[in-house]
C-alpha cells in the first residue's frame, strides 16, 4: 500500500466535502484514514496501481450540499447511482450497471427507538476499487461497519465490504426483532394479568414498524439473486459466495418478522375480544338497572300526576300496597331480564 500524508483526523458530522470516513483498504494491510482530499488525490491515480490492488471506501453525508458536487467532480461513478440518489427512491434493490454495482439499501436510524419512521435510506456503489456509500441521516449499520473496520476488521474487497455491511444490517435486524419480541411478551404477560391500559396502541406500533421493515427490505433477496446469476466479471466466485450468505440471512430474519406480525395479530384479536367482553358486561349491567328501576319510574309517574282520583290517596296502608305492587313488577322484569342469560 503507497504511503500517504499523515492520518486524517475525521469527525462524525463530515468535513468540507460532505465526507463523514474514507479508508483505503487492502487485505492483510492495516486501514488508512484519509479526508476528502487525500482521497481525490488517490482517485486521480488509481489506474496505475498493479493487481492486487488496495480499494477505497468512502461514506458521505448526503445532506451536506458539497457530498454530490464531491462525488460528481472526483468519484467517476455511474449516472445511475447520481439517478438513484435524485429519485430519492426508497425501494431495496441492487443492480447492475456495466461494471459496478448499485444498491440502494434500508436500515434503522442510529438512535433508533421501535417507531415506523425510524428507518431510513442507504445509496451504494461499489466498483473494483471502490465502494461509495451515502446517506441523509445517522444508520446503525454503517456505524457498526465503520468500527469494524477502524479496529482492523475489514475484507479484503469492495463486494466483501459490501456483504460485510449487509451482514452488519441483518445482525441489527435481528436485534430489532428480539427487542420486538420482548414487547410482545409484555404485552401478552399484561394481557394474561388483566391489564390492558393501552396496549392495543402499542400493538399497532410494533406491527407498523415490522410492516415497513418487510415491506422495504423483502426485495432485497430476490434482487441478489438476480444478480448472482449475472455477475460482474471482476467479482469472484468467493465474493458472490459472500453476498449469497448474507442474503439468507436476510431471508431468516424476514421470516421471524412475519411470524411476528402474525402474533401481533393474534395478540389484538384476543385484546379486542376481551375488551368488546367487558363493554358486553357494562352494558349487560346497566340494561339489567334499567329494567330493576322501569317498574317504579312507571308508577312514581302516575302517582306523581296532580290530578284528582289517585288510588289510595287517603288509604293508611296505601304506602305499603304501592311497595308491595313495585317489588312485585320489580321481581318480574328481573326475572324476565335474567333469563335470557341462564339459557346461554
Amino acid at each position: 500500500m503507497p504511503p500517504l500524508a499523515g492520518a486524517a483526523s475525521l469527525s462524525y458530522g463530515a468535513d468540507a466535502a460532505g465526507l463523514i470516513c474514507g479508508y483505503l483498504l487492502a487485505e492483510g494491510a492495516p486501514p488508512q484514514a484519509l479526508d476528502s482530499a487525500q482521497a481525490a488525490q488517490w482517485l486521480a491515480k488509481r489506474h496505475t496501481h498493479a493487481a492486487p490492488t488496495p480499494f477505497l471506501w468512502l461514506h458521505f453525508n448526503l445532506s451536506h450540499a458539497q457530498a454530490v458536487r464531491w462525488m460528481e467532480r472526483h468519484a467517476d461513478l455511474p449516472e445511475a447511482f447520481f439517478d438513484a440518489l435524485k429519485d430519492r427512491s426508497v425501494s431495496t434493490r441492487i443492480e447492475r450497471d456495466d461494471d459496478t454495482l448499485i444498491a440502494v439499501l434500508n436500515d434503522a436510524h442510529f438512535d433508533f427507538a421501535f417507531e415506523p419512521s425510524d428507518i431510513a435510506t442507504l445509496w451504494t456503489s461499489v466498483a473494483p476499487q471502490l465502494m461509495v456509500t451515502g446517506r441523509t441521516r445517522p444508520l446503525r449499520s454503517v456505524d457498526a461497519l465503520r468500527t469494524a473496520v477502524r479496529t482492523g476488521h475489514a475484507p479484503g474487497s469492495s463486494v466483501g465490504l459490501l456483504a460485510e455491511l449487509m451482514r452488519t444490517q441483518a445482525s441489527g435486524l435481528v436485534n430489532i426483532v428480539r427487542g420486538v419480541t420482548q414487547r410482545i411478551d409484555d404485552v401478552e404477560d399484561a394481557l394474561l394479568a388483566g391489564r390492558l391500559d393501552h396496549k392495543r396502541a402499542r400493538l399497532g406500533v410494533l406491527r407498523r414498524l415490522l410492516v415497513r421493515l418487510q415491506r422495504l427490505l423483502a426485495p432485497e433477496p430476490a434482487a441478489l439473486f438476480r444478480l448472482l446469476q449475472h455477475p460482474p466479471a471482476w467479482m469472484n466466485a468467493e465474493d458472490a459466495q459472500e453476498l449469497r450468505d448474507s442474503t439468507e440471512e436476510f431471508s431468516v430474519v424476514l421470516r421471524d418478522m412475519q411470524g411476528l406480525q402474525e402474533r401481533i395479530k393474534l395478540l389484538q384479536e384476543e385484546i379486542a375480544a376481551s375488551v368488546q367482553e367487558s363493554n358486553s358486561r357494562s352494558l349487560f349491567v346497566l340494561t339489567v338497572v334499567t329494567v330493576l328501576a322501569l317498574p317504579i319510574n312507571i308508577l312514581a309517574g302516575l302517582f306523581g300526576m296532580n290530578v284528582g282520583g289517585v288510588p289510595l290517596a287517603h288509604d293508611a296502608q296505601g304506602f305499603w300496597i304501592i311497595v308491595a305492587v313495585v317489588v312485585a313488577f320489580t321481581a318480574v322484569a328481573g326475572w324476565l331480564a335474567l333469563r335470557g342469560t341462564r339459557d346461554r
